[in-house]
C-alpha cells in the first residue's frame, strides 16, 4: 500500500523527544509529533508486501496497510474509521504500546520498518482535533444488563462494545476514577490523563454507567451482581506483585512499584491521597530499581523527576544482544537491548545481578547487597558487591490477580498460575454468567492485549445474551 516505491525513496523519520534537561523538570508528555505532511510521507513507505505480517504482529489485528494507504491519500477520516474498527482506543496503544507490529513489518527484514505507531497517533490525534470522534448512540436496546468489574483497558473496551450492541452496562471500579493501570501505573510523562478522561466522557455519553469507589466483594457482593445482571465480566487486572524474600526486606524504604507510582500520578492530577498512606518520595535519595521491564523504567523516570540523587536499575537476566539476527527472529518480537526514554535520562543499568540481602540502620534501608549470576541464574563466587540505597523499588512483575474478595467470592476456577480460568473462544469462567478478560485472565501483559481481550469477550457476552454475534471477534 502507500506509494509502491515509497520505501526506496523516502527515509524513515520518527517522532523525537524533547531534550532531557527540559522534560525531567515536569510530568508532561515530551514526544514531538511529526508534521502532517511528514506523516503522509512516512505512510507512503508502506510497501505492497503481499502478506502484511504487521497484522499478525498486532494483537488487535489493526489493518495497518489500509490506513497507511488512506493517510497517504490524505483521507484521514476514513483512516480513523478503519483504525477504530479494530481498536477502541488507538491513542492508548499509540502512546504506550511497544509496537510489535513494527518488528513484524516486512521492511524490517532489511530496511527500517514503517513508523506505524507514529502514524497511528497522528490519525487519532487528528480525529480528536477535527471533532470526528463523537459518542455513538444506539436506539435499539436488548433489555439485557451486564456488570463489568474493573475500569482498566479491558473493561473499558468491553463496556464500549457492549453498550454499542444495545445492552445496559454498569462498570464497577474500586478507585475513584477509571483507567486502571493506565491512570495509576503509567506516569503522566508517558500519557497525560486527559487522554483517558476524554474517552470516559465519550463512553458515559454512549450510556455506560460507572460506579466508582466500589469494591466488589466488600461494597457489593458477587451474588448481588449475579442476581441483578444477566452477565458479569471480570476485568480487574493482575495486581499481586512479585516480592523479594531476602534478609532485610522489612526495613523501611523498600516498596513495591505500584505503591510508588500511583502516588505520583495522584499528585499530578490533584487526587486525594489517603492520610493513612505512607508517602514515598525519591527526592535526594540513592534509588535502586529491581526489575528491568516497563514498570521499572517508569520508576526510573518518576524518581528522576522527583529529584533522586542517583538511580540504578538491576536486572537478574543477562544483558540482551544489541542487535537481533532478523533472519532468525522476524516477524516475531525479538529479544534485544532496548533503552527506554526514562533509562536514557540518567539511570545506570546492571544485568545478571541477584539481590542477596538488604542492610540498614535504625530500621531504615542504607545498602543493597548483590551477587552476579551466570546464565542459569546461579551466583558466581567472589562477585559480591554492595550499593548505597535509600529507596528500593520492587518492579519484578505481577504474579496473578488479588484473590481475596472478588475472585474468591466469584468461586471461579483458577489456572495453575493463579489467574481466573477462561479460554479465548468464549471467555466463560467455570461459573454460569461470569466471564473474564484481560490481565485477570491471561496474566500480566500489554495494554493492547487487554483491549483485544475486552473486545473479544464483549462479542462472546453478546452471543451469550442474544443467541447471535453482533460484534466483531
Amino acid at each position: 500500500m502507500g506509494k509502491p516505491t515509497g520505501f526506496m525513496e523516502i527515509e524513515k523519520i520518527d517522532r523525537d523527544y524533547k531534550p532531557v534537561s527540559e522534560r525531567i523538570s515536569n510530568y508532561k508528555e515530551f514526544i514531538v509529533p511529526l508534521s502532517r505532511e511528514e506523516t503522509v510521507k512516512q505512510a507512503a513507505r508502506c510497501m505492497d508486501c503481499g502478506i502484511p505480517y504487521c497484522h499478525s504482529g498486532c494483537p488487535v489485528n489493526n489493518q495497518i496497510p489500509d490506513w497507511n494507504d488512506l493517510v497517504y491519500s490524505n483521507d484521514w477520516k476514513n483512516a480513523l474509521e478503519n483504525l477504530h474498527s479494530t481498536n477502541n482506543f488507538p491513542e492508548f496503544t499509540g502512546k504506550i504500546c511497544p509496537a510489535p507490529c513494527e518488528a513484524a513489518c516486512t521492511l524490517n527484514l532489511y530496511e527500517e520498518p514503517v513508523s506505524i505507531k507514529t502514524i497511528e497517533c497522528a490519525i487519532i490525534d487528528r480525529g480528536f482535533e477535527e471533532g470526528w470522534i463523537q459518542p455513538q448512540k444506539i436506539d435499539k436496546k436488548t433489555g439485557k444488563k451486564v456488570a463489568i468489574i474493573g475500569a482498566g483497558p479491558a473493561g473499558l473496551a468491553c463496556s464500549q462494545q457492549l453498550i454499542r450492541a444495545g445492552h445496559d452496562v454498569t462498570v464497577y471500579e474500586k478507585n475513584n476514577k477509571a483507567g486502571g493501570l493506565l491512570r495509576y501505573g503509567i506516569p503522566d510523562f508517558k500519557m497525560e490523563k486527559i487522554v483517558i478522561d476524554r474517552r470516559i466522557e465519550q463512553i458515559e455519553a454512549e450510556g455506560v454507567i460507572f460506579s466508582y469507589d466500589t469494591t466488589v466483594g466488600i461494597d457489593i457482593s458477587m451474588d448481588e451482581l449475579k442476581d441483578k445482571f444477566d452477565a458479569v465480566v471480570l476485568t480487574g487486572g493482575s495486581e499481586y506483585p512479585r516480592d523479594l524474600p531476602v534478609k532485610g526486606r522489612d526495613l523501611d524504604g523498600i516498596h513495591f512499584a505500584m505503591d510508588f507510582l500511583p502516588q505520583q500520578n495522584r499528585r499530578v492530577s490533584y487526587e486525594k491521597i489517603s492520610s493513612e498512606t505512607k508517602e514515598i518520595l525519591a527526592s535526594d535519595k540513592d534509588v535502586i530499581v529491581i526489575g528491568g521491564g516497563d514498570t521499572g523504567s517508569d520508576c526510573i523516570g518518576t524518581s528522576i523527576r522527583q529529584g533522586a540523587k542517583s538511580v540504578t536499575q538491576l536486572e537478574i537476566m543477562p544483558i540482551p544482544p544489541e542487535q537481533e539476527d532478523k533472519t532468525l527472529t522476524w516477524p516475531n518480537w525479538p529479544l534485544k537491548l532496548r533503552t527506554s526514554s526514562s533509562q536514557s535520562e540518567g539511570a545506570l543499568r546492571d544485568f545478571s545481578v541477584m539481590t542477596q540481602s538488604v542492610s540498614g540502620e535504625n530500621g531504615k534501608v542504607t545498602q543493597i547487597n548483590c551477587v552476579r549470576v551466570d546464565e542459569k541464574m546461579k551466583p558466581i563466587p567472589k562477585t559480591e558487591f554492595s550499593l548505597k540505597a535509600d529507596l528500593i523499588l520492587l518492579a519484578m512483575g505481577f504474579v496473578h490477580p488479588i484473590h481475596e474478595g472478588m475472585v474468591e467470592s466469584s468461586k471461579t476456577d483458577l489456572d495453575p498460575r493463579g489467574n481466573v480460568q477462561a479460554n479465548t473462544v468464549d471467555y466463560k469462567t467455570s461459573q454460569d454468567k461470569i466471564f473474564a478478560a484481560g490481565d485477570m485472565r491471561r496474566g500480566q501483559s500489554l495494554v493492547v492485549w487487554a483491549i483485544r481481550e475486552g473486545r473479544q469477550c464483549a462479542s462472546s457476552v453478546d452471543l451469550f445474551l442474544t443467541g447471535e454475534r453482533n460484534l466483531p471477534i
